[in-house]
């Protein structure tokens, strides 16, 4: 992760967004000396927070897995995303 004094952004926001969308990944802002704010683009933060709701998925999945719950066929589970992409296009 990148560290940047907090007077970055202040002394030229431009060009500290344009580098935070260029690294694509949070910086921390420091102030006298110490972290104080994790900053990020939307775009890095959106990602971010799809990885983290996949990784909550996944780990239910799994804990179904291992309490011996029945599993979908592959044609179920296409048919329900086939059927959720088509309500959200009628949305």
């Amino acid at each position: 992760m990148e560290i940047k004094p907090s007077t970055t952004i202040r002394k030229d926001y431009n060009g500290f967004s344009k580098y935070c969308h260029e690294i694509d990944e949070p910086v921390i802002l420091t102030r006298n000396g110490e972290a104080d704010l994790v900053v990020m683009s939307h775009e890095t933060y959106r990602r971010k927070e799809a990885r983290i709701k996949l990784q909550s998925k996944l780990l239910v999945a799994e804990k179904q897995i291992a309490e011996g719950s029945q599993l979908l066929d592959d044609e179920e589970v296409i048919g329900k995303m086939r059927r959720k992409i088509n309500a959200s296009k009628e949305d």
